[in-house]
């Protein structure tokens, strides 16, 4: 199967800005949500196999990729809003979602906001705890690091935007641990072996939503660019709940004893 996409841009107008997203195949909405300071590129060796199956939609977050910065504030409501907006606009009722890193934050966000516009959710390298649910190696030096982009914020537009982008690392977006127990769509929950995020972080949050399942892959926070196929055909075989031909072994730990805690 070819790793080469086209992405081809098109645009949703907002009331202050215009958002990108990129489209394939046909069938049932898949929207993929990229990570912080990243776009939809990162997904482009996993587009060739979930687009056999689905009509993937990759949207740029605002101000990511090819989408404007416009002027609300950057957090994961507006994001979220610029989300809703989107499948309005291509009238789409319902969609799976696949989120990774900040894009799985977002996916869990507008989960929460808006419901009824989701059918199964896919949560790479997610988490709802900046500090407890990243390694400190990688969390505690972004601190010093959106402090100094703010002392330099006045000088110039491009460090003050780059410092709100990565400020999203290091705060709170109003999800806590225990409000993933109001999810109630099918959910995987998918990370590499060697991710950033907390293994026992991904376990709680895993253990916290009522219908989810676990998937372990051996590789680091960005498995999905690392083993595209592995990692597709693991969402493959959740989203169309059976085996995918030519699946590769796929390490599974589903959470028991869930109705009884």
């Amino acid at each position: 199967m070819s790793d080469c996409v086209q992405f081809d841009v098109q645009y949703i107008a907002r009331p202050d800005t215009q958002i990108a997203y990129y489209s394939w195949g046909s069938g049932t909405p898949l929207i993929l949500l990229h990570g912080n300071g990243e776009d939809s590129t990162y997904f482009e060796k996993c587009i060739p196999y979930l687009s056999h199956f689905f009509r993937v939609i990759a949207v740029d977050s605002r101000g990511h990729g090819r989408s404007g910065r416009g002027t609300v504030h950057l957090d994961f409501d507006s994001m979220a809003e610029d989300l809703c907006a989107l499948l309005n606009g291509l009238g789409i009722e319902k969609a799976h979602l696949l989120g990774f890193s900040d894009g799985g934050n977002l996916a869990i966000k507008f989960t929460m906001l808006y419901p009824q516009r989701v059918d199964k959710l896919i949560l790479n390298g997610a988490n709802v705890s900046m500090l407890r649910g990243i390694v400190p190696w990688v969390q505690l030096p972004l601190y010093p690091t959106v402090g100094l982009m703010t002392a330099l914020a006045p000088l110039d537009s491009n460090i003050r935007w780059k410092r709100d982008v990565l400020a999203l690392m290091t705060r709170g977006y109003g999800v806590r641990l225990r409000d993933l127990q109001l999810i109630e769509q099918q959910t995987l929950v998918i990370v590499g072996d060697h991710d950033m995020v907390r293994l026992s972080h991904t376990q709680a949050m895993a253990h916290e939503i009522p219908h989810a399942q676990m998937a372990v892959l051996r590789g680091s926070h960005f498995v999905a660019a690392e083993s595209p196929a592995r990692f597709s055909l693991n969402c493959l075989n959740f989203l169309l709940e059976k085996e995918v031909p030519d699946a590769a072994p796929i390490h599974w730990k589903v959470q028991d004893e869930k109705a009884n805690r």
